[in-house]
């Protein structure tokens, strides 16, 4: 069967695929699976995270044949070798990071058996780039930070980019303006602690009030513009509307506290 292959802004969710325990028809299933999949999109390896399973496999192209390593284990890295690598998960675009020249590596076949293996030169980078996948790790946690910027303006430049990403939104001045308001309103409480006239607590609840009806506005154009702002992207909507949920829902979680704690101090 073949498999989805995650892209990048999708996270594949695996940040350590833990060690195969059983070995049994579904686990060579999966094997199968993974050594179909990369056959049908011309791969030369893939690895189980990239389909978003925790097996902790590899399978990669060794002549004409597959090798599957299951719980492979890098033991020894000699050299650095700067390499030009692309990668099924960054669609259209490819990055130079530093790679080991050789690696000495350990792991076991579909049976159980363990066995050892050096790898040089392209044969591995490219082991150790799909076992990066099984540790969480890709291309922009490699990189350093002036280098992920310059990668992420190439992502965005192809056409991927992910709107999480740390950035400026004309959203977040509602926030800003909000949170403002809140302020006035923590500062009104604090000022009745020392006020006893009746008429005057009144007429601070009455602005209380207005204060509150303001954030609530205040929230709901936030709520609408977002989503305009939203329209902007294609991709990775769905954490996107997340935290606009979020940002909301926490706003109306302090509102609400801050009316209960002026009710019983000043209504």
């Amino acid at each position: 069967m073949i498999r989805e292959i995650i892209t990048y802004p999708a996270q594949t969710g695996v940040e350590y695929a833990p060690d195969v325990r059983v070995f049994d028809d579904e686990l060579y299933s999966f094997i199968d699976d993974l050594k179909e999949t990369a056959e049908a999109n011309s791969l030369d390896g893939l690895a189980g995270a990239q389909v978003g399973s925790y097996y902790n496999v590899v399978v990669v192209k060794q002549g004409d044949e597959f090798l599957e390593l299951i719980n492979p284990r890098v033991l020894k890295k000699k050299g650095t070798i700067r390499s030009n690598e692309s990668s099924s998960y960054f669609p259209n675009v490819s990055v130079d990071l530093d790679r080991y020249e050789s690696i000495s590596l350990v792991y076991e076949d579909r049976n159980g058996e363990s066995h050892s293996l050096k790898a040089e030169g392209d044969f591995s980078i490219l082991l150790q780039r799909k076992i990066d996948y099984l540790f969480g790790a890709n291309f922009l946690t490699k990189l350093k930070d002036d280098e992920k910027e310059k990668f992420e303006a190439l992502l965005a430049s192809s056409g991927v980019s992910c709107p999480t990403t740390p950035r400026s939104f004309s959203r977040d001045y509602f926030v800003k303006v909000g949170n403002f308001i809140m302020i006035a309103m923590i500062l009104l409480v604090g000022v009745a602690l020392f006020i006893s006239d009746e008429a005057t607590l009144s007429d601070m609840w009455s602005y209380q009030l207005y204060f509150s009806y303001a954030v609530l506005s205040i929230n709901i154009l936030y709520l609408f513009y977002s989503y305009y702002e939203n329209k902007k992207y294609s991709i990775c909507t769905n954490c996107f509307n997340m935290s606009i949920y979020g940002v909301v829902a926490i706003s109306l979680v302090r509102l609400t506290l801050l009316m209960i704690v002026s009710y019983f101090l000043i209504g």
